[in-house]
């Protein structure tokens, strides 16, 4: 029996934009206009079609649903399968395959979270990269990346292994660029240069993994400018491990159509152990960022004329005790003073990182001084 969709707020929820992607993309072609606000389609073995260009007509709900029909027909298959395609046509769709998942496509809750959370991740990890590819990010820092990520969609379930399906905002398909645009800009929107770094970035894994398997050590570092990174790194670890088998493909917006139709990238558990130590590796050649430290203010310095002050502090850092130098405002270094007079330790908090053999706190600020404590045990330099 081939349902139809009779729901008028679901045929609403095609847009016009997806409309016209799937006719230029299904063996249609524009022949002419109709009125102030459709287009005339035809093309070889396909019946002449009206497509609106606005939600705006009177009865737009029962020409999506004539559409959807004819498609439906055209493609031989139901409706509700078309219906499926087409509501995210002008949209890149990222799925992750659960692959051992249970027969009944179901996996255990715990694992669906972590599913949904990984997939959350590796989305913000790679559109952090895309300006400023680095082996680690914050990502809360990042308010263009963040704003991205509230703007994706959670898809609908799908029959079979249990999938996550994440849906990007709207992408519009091309228009004529201006008389002297840059030829070298990108002038994708920004959806689909996410979609985009997130299938090169995967790749760029996939052979990371293999290259590291085969000895190579420099296999991850290579793939930092196409997006690989410790948080992606991570996110997989995080995902694949309750899993043991993950297939995550990109499928793109019909509106703007790509030489291939889907890229698939499949990681296993074997793939995890080698992707942890990967990320391990980029942290410990970046900045520890926002990291706390407990100690005690050792060396203080400042000129007659400068308002900032430099300090060393003797704190724990990675199990054992370390000189720490930092940059402290003005305010900040009137406390140190306190704190070193009073021998009393501090909490300091910023990015925590190695030059040569240094320690360096960037973005220092003093957290709390603690009163009636006991200095950090003394350690090795």
């Amino acid at each position: 029996m081939n349902a139809s969709i009779n729901d008028r707020n679901a045929r609403l929820a095609v847009s016009p934009m997806a409309l016209s992607a799937y006719a230029r993309t299904s063996g249609w072609a524009k022949t002419d206009t109709y009125g102030d606000h459709s287009d005339v389609y035809a093309g070889p073995s396909r019946p002449e079609i009206i497509v609106p260009r606005t939600r705006q007509l009177g009865d737009y709900a029962a020409v999506a649903a004539r559409l959807i029909g004819i498609f439906a027909r055209a493609a031989e298959v139901s409706e509700t399968t078309l219906y499926n395609d087409l509501v995210i046509a002008d949209r890149d769709a990222v799925r992750a395959r659960a692959a051992d998942g249970a027969a009944d496509g179901s996996v255990d809750i715990e694992s669906g979270v972590k599913l949904v959370t990984g997939m959350r991740d590796i989305a913000l990890a790679m559109a952090c990269s895309l300006n400023d590819p680095k082996p680690l990010y914050r990502p809360d820092v990042n308010r263009e990346a963040n704003d991205f990520l509230r703007r994706m969609r959670l898809g609908q379930t799908e029959h079979g292994s249990f999938v996550v399906t994440l849906l990007t905002p709207p992408i519009p398909p091309p228009v004529q660029q201006p008389l002297f645009a840059d030829p070298a800009a990108d002038a994708a929107p920004l959806a689909r240069r996410v979609t985009r770094r997130l299938g090169e970035a995967l790749t760029a894994t996939r052979r990371a993994v293999e290259a590291a398997t085969g000895d190579d050590a420099d296999a991850f570092s290579e793939a930092v400018p196409l997006g690989v990174s410790a948080n992606l790194c991570e996110a997989l670890v995080d995902v694949i491990e309750p899993l043991g088998r993950l297939d995550i493909s990109v499928t793109w917006a019909r509106t703007r159509p790509m030489s291939t139709a889907r890229q698939t990238i499949r990681f296993t558990n074997d793939d995890a152990p080698i992707l942890r130590a990967a990320a391990e590796s980029f942290r410990s050649r970046e900045p520890q960022l926002d990291a706390q430290l407990f100690g005690s203010v050792q060396v203080l310095r400042r000129g007659e004329s400068d308002s900032d002050g430099r300090v060393i502090i003797r704190a724990s850092v990675n199990g054992a005790v370390r000189s720490v130098r930092a940059v402290l405002t003005q305010s900040d270094y009137h406390r140190a003073i306190r704190a070193h007079e009073e021998r009393a330790p501090v909490i300091v908090a910023g990015d925590l990182e190695r030059i040569g053999q240094r320690w360096h706190l960037h973005r220092p600020r003093i957290v709390e001084i603690i009163s009636g404590g006991d200095d950090p045990e003394e350690g090795e330099q």
